[in-house]
């Protein structure tokens, strides 16, 4: 495997499309309208879950091995315990700030910038937004390479199944892109957030399947052997990699472990899906401690499993990077659980840009047909599917672009792991914290003021030394860089 696709298989891992509102009820929401006036919602902690699980436990959680082989076995679980942990404890922030004001009675925010708008206002605004949707366009750009991976480990199992391991089974991944790209124009057209909790619990079951089957894997070589050399911290300098390696490998590892439980850039559009009673806060809390506890438990078994069984040698990606060979017909659907599951993953972080991009059409341009009129397709009392053209036409473009973008640029994912890198802190730390401050009217240099700083800095910190890292990735794989000839 060339560095730039083992680069990508490593790192490689809303809101509703809402046009103009109809009419404000004077019945305060009955028949099938909430209190704003939009059409109710029907979200419960179970696809809340969902949403959760599915953009959080991506591919990446197949890099953890690699992850916790950098750090060793005291700063890998430990790492991965306390990221867990921040991310519920800010995600419970977030959560209470859906709402301006009071959490259960207060205006509801429709996005994370609404959020922000109504608690910090002015260029905060703006530089969420741009963390916010560049995360969001380059997870777009980095499933699409991630998923092509995956397509091809099938084909190259096979490959090595029956010719032998040392033979070159490697195959271009343009057309794995190509056929993914075809799948999300597709899907893309479902009209928002709320039509896709079907194919989030199908994802979500995915993203279990294939993380089991490398936990099992990885258990079964554990016990049978061979095993790898493993350590307390992790590679060795002077054996494994030289001392500078060593601190930018720590790094990346840091970061992948960070970057792998962020999903707070699309929590308030999820929390938009929720049905109330109960508070939407609470009920987001509760999806956040399911997704979150699950993924964490998941994430345990990967990495030090995965670690157990390679040692200091873990692959980038414990199935795609071919840590195991047979069964090959195990591996196989083990990779198309991960191709199914970046399916609804794309879809999961790709509906709040559309969604911004066409609220703002449909301000923009009140009165155009092409924008906001709906053509039904199939209206029955259960199935209900409406063509708009605009969403038509601007989504499939999007789909298109991102595409040609995973084609051109095999190697994007080193770029999202810096773009990664800088948003995690804002997304996931800094915004949450600060709404909460001004929600909760907590005083500067109190007590609970200092620790919520504290905790800010120190996630920066971490979000600074990732990028870092990421950087230097992105400058070695330019280095091997031919455009339209990687091969996975």
């Amino acid at each position: 495997m060339t560095k730039d696709v083992e680069m990508a298989a490593r790192n490689g891992g809303g809101g509703g499309a809402y046009y103009l509102p109809p009419p404000h009820h004077a019945d305060g929401g009955g028949g099938d309208v909430d209190d704003d006036g939009k059409q109710r919602r029907t979200g419960t902690v179970w696809t809340a879950s969902a949403h959760i699980i599915t953009a959080v436990i991506g591919s990446g959680v197949l890099s953890l091995a690699w992850a916790t082989a950098q750090l060793g076995w005291v700063v890998g679980p430990v790492t991965l315990m306390l990221f867990a942990l921040i991310t519920y404890y800010t995600s419970g922030l977030l959560a209470d700030c859906y709402r301006t004001g009071d959490p259960v009675t207060g205006k509801r925010s429709y996005t994370y910038m609404d959020a922000v708008a109504s608690y910090l206002g002015g260029w905060q605004v703006w530089s969420c937004g741009l963390f916010q949707y560049v995360n969001l366009v380059g997870t777009a750009i980095g499933y699409t390479i991630t998923a092509s991976i995956s397509a091809a480990a099938v084909h190259k199992a096979n490959c090595f199944h029956k010719k032998g391991h040392a033979v070159d089974c490697d195959v271009y991944d343009t057309m794995y892109m190509v056929v993914f790209g075809i799948v999300q124009i597709f899907f893309s057209q479902l009209p928002n957030f709320s039509d896709l909790s079907w194919l989030s619990i199908l994802a979500a079951i995915m993203s279990f399947s294939y993380s089991t089957i490398a936990v099992g894997l990885s258990l079964a070589r554990t016990i049978s052997g061979p095993t790898g050399k493993t350590t307390l911290t992790g590679v060795e300098v002077g054996v494994d990699v030289t001392s500078a390696q060593k601190i930018w490998l720590a790094f990346q590892a840091l970061g992948d472990i960070a970057f792998a439980y962020s999903y707070s850039m699309i929590l308030i559009e999820i929390q938009d899906t929720v049905k109330s009673p109960p508070a939407e806060n609470k009920t987001m809390k509760k999806a956040t401690l399911l997704g979150v506890s699950t993924t964490t438990a998941f994430y345990m078994l990967c990495g030090c499993l995965g670690y157990a069984a390679f040692g200091n040698a873990a692959p980038g990606n414990m199935l795609t990077g071919f840590g195991f060979y047979e069964p090959y017909w195990l591996i196989d659907f083990a990779n198309v659980c991960i191709v199914v599951h970046l399916v609804g993953a794309y879809q999961v972080f790709s509906q709040p840009i559309f969604a911004a991009v066409e609220t703002w059409a449909a301000k923009r341009w009140p009165n155009a047909d092409f924008i906001n009129r709906e053509h039904p397709v199939v209206s029955g009392k259960r199935c209900r599917f409406s063509v708009n053209m605009f969403r038509l036409t601007w989504r499939t473009a999007f789909v298109i672009v991102c595409t040609v973008v995973a084609i051109v640029m095999p190697f994007f994912n080193d770029i999202l792991g810096f773009l990664g890198a800088v948003g995690f802190w804002p997304l996931t730390v800094y915004y949450p914290v600060e709404m909460y401050i001004r929600q909760r009217r907590i005083q500067k240099y109190t007590r609970r003021w200092v620790a919520l700083q504290t905790l800010s800095f120190l996630c920066f910190l971490v979000s600074l030394a990732a990028a870092v890292a990421s950087i230097e990735g992105v400058s070695e794989s330019l280095k091997h860089y031919v455009p339209f000839k990687t091969k996975s």
